[in-house]
Formats: C-alpha cells, sequence, structure tokens
C-alpha cells in the first residue's frame, strides 16, 4: 500500500517520533487545519452565493413588468431571496460536511448508501410534503397571491395572513381560520390583484323617470370619487351599467366602480349609504315606500359591460 503520509509525517519520523506518535502528531496537526481551511472555503461561498442569489432576484424583480416597487413586490423577492438562499447554504454546507468526514478518515461508501435508501424511503412517505413545497415555490415565483389579499381556494375564502413554501393561511369573514396545503391549490380567484370592483345596485319604483335616475346616481358616485379621502381608493370614474333587470318589486338600476385592491367593500358601504340618502332627498322612491333600496349587487361576469358612450 503507498505511503498517504505527507511532510508533517516523515519530520515527525526524522525527529525520532515512532510510526504512531508521527500519526498522532500529523491527525492533531494537520487534520485539523484542512477541516478549518474547508469551513472557511464553505462560509465565504455561503455568504457569496447567498449574495448572488438576492442580487439576482433584485434584478429580475426589476426587469419584470409587474414587478414594479411596491411593497407587495418588495415582500415576494425577498421571501424568493430567503428560499433559495435557505437552499444554497443547505446544499453548500452538506457538501462541505461529507468533505470532512472524508478528512477524519470516516468511510462514506455505507454512509451515503444508507442515506439512499433512507432517502427513497422518506421520498415514497413525503410525497405529499414535496409537492406541498413545490406548489408553494410557485405560487411566490407566479404571484398568484400575497399576504393581505382576499382570496377563494377551493371551498375557501377569506383574507392571506401567511404563506409558507407548505401551506397558506386564510381566515374568514366569521373569523375561521383555513390551512390549506400547498399542494391542494388548483384553482385561485384574487379578487384584490392590482384593483377590486363592486357593484352596487338601486331599486326603484315602477314609472320612475329612470334617465333622471340614472343621473342622479352618477352625479351623486361623482361626488363620491371627487372627494379627498375618497380620491385615492375609488380609481376610475364609476361606471352606469343602466337597467340591470326589472323585477316584479320595482326596476333594477346598476353601478360599478373600480377601486384599489381590498377596499372594495369600504367603498360599497359608503357609496350606497350617499345614494340612500341622495335618491331619496331629490324625490326618487322605491317600490311601496319613499326610501330607495340600495343594495350590492353580484357581478355577472358573463354579461358583457354596456358600450361606452360617446
Amino acid at each position: 500500500m503507498a505511503d498517504e503520509h505527507g511532510y508533517v509525517y516523515d519530520l515527525l519520523r526524522k525527529i525520532g517520533l515512532t510510526d504512531f506518535g508521527a500519526r498522532t502528531g500529523e491527525f492533531l496537526l494537520v487534520r485539523p487545519l484542512k477541516i478549518v481551511l474547508v469551513v472557511v472555503i464553505a462560509m465565504i461561498a455561503s455568504r457569496l452565493a447567498v449574495r448572488t442569489i438576492r442580487r439576482a432576484i433584485v434584478s429580475f424583480k426589476a426587469r419584470t413588468p409587474l414587478g414594479g416597487t411596491n411593497a407587495r413586490a418588495e415582500q415576494r423577492a425577498s421571501t424568493l431571496a430567503d428560499v433559495f438562499a435557505s437552499l444554497a447554504r443547505s446544499a453548500i454546507w452538506g457538501v462541505t460536511t461529507l468533505v470532512v468526514l472524508d478528512i477524519l478518515g470516516i468511510n462514506l461508501a455505507p454512509l451515503i448508501a444508507g442515506a439512499g435508501i433512507a432517502g427513497i424511503a422518506i421520498g415514497f412517505g413525503a410525497q405529499a410534503l414535496v409537492r406541498d413545497v413545490i406548489s408553494g415555490l410557485f405560487v411566490l415565483l407566479e404571484d398568484q397571491y400575497g399576504v393581505g389579499d382576499i382570496v377563494t381556494i377551493g371551498d375557501s375564502s377569506g383574507t392571506v395572513e401567511d404563506i409558507t413554501l407548505r401551506m397558506t393561511r386564510l381566515r374568514g369573514a366569521d373569523g375561521t381560520v383555513w390551512f390549506v396545503p400547498n399542494g391542494e391549490v388548483r384553482r385561485v380567484g384574487n379578487s384584490s390583484m392590482e384593483w377590486s370592483r363592486v357593484a352596487v345596485d338601486v331599486l326603484v319604483a315602477h314609472g320612475t323617470d329612470l334617465g333622471a335616475a340614472q343621473s342622479e346616481v352618477m352625479a351623486a358616485a361623482a361626488d363620491f370619487a371627487g372627494t379627498p379621502e375618497w380620491a385615492n381608493v375609488v380609481l376610475d370614474l364609476p361606471e352606469m351599467w343602466g337597467v340591470q333587470a326589472i323585477e316584479e318589486k320595482g326596476v333594477r338600476l346598476r353601478l360599478l366602480v373600480r377601486t384599489a385592491p381590498r377596499q372594495q367593500y369600504v367603498v360599497a358601504r359608503e357609496l350606497r349609504s350617499r345614494l340612500a340618502e341622495r335618491l331619496t332627498s331629490a324625490g326618487f322612491a322605491g317600490p311601496g315606500t319613499d326610501q330607495v333600496l340600495v343594495s350590492a349587487g353580484a357581478l355577472d361576469l358573463t354579461s358583457p359591460p354596456p358600450p361606452a358612450r360617446t
């Protein structure tokens, strides 16, 4: 067998140490230095990898049209950077551990074989977990939803409170918290991405001058949208879609408003209150009453909007 010892072993032998003493000296002097050197290199590589990943993600976000500079984009970029940085650190330190064990003279073949068998067993048992993690990564990469968004995932609806690689946590309007594994996310409805929209219905009595009623509704909505406290919440001038339905009780008029994300409900409540007061003061009546009925309208996505007036 070829001599695997180096200069330190030969030096210790020449100064009179036995083979055992020279081997021990080499083990105590050379191997710790090698281990320290490997660990230092791993630390430097880990820091460089994390810094490179963070810079790459920031650069990618800046080149993405929907990236923007808002808090949502910053949060998503930070989350992705943390995920990829963690993966890079795990890979680097995993390799470092194997190198250190090899320096210590431990036979890695049985260890790697055992780890491979254990990995296969764990892989079969953790397929759902792996699916959840991969799906969660794509949720973050594609920005399907973020913390604070109002979403519907399967049979669960609510506000997103937290997103991890494995699970999404929703809180319903009644306070119920739903934990949805990311691997089960097949279809997501996000009602607060980029902007939201709300429909407000006005029910007036039969025989009402519909043109005058619509003009009054639009005037009230325009005044509402122009107030300073609501100017940044209402994104566009409200749209009057006109007669939505003719019912036994009366004629239903529909108004649509485009709002900032997650602001559709507070806008609808305020606008319904103002419309009811404005139309009642103007002398318009509801079915069988002097009070005009204003309610939330269900958006029919299969019905196209009316043509724009010129």
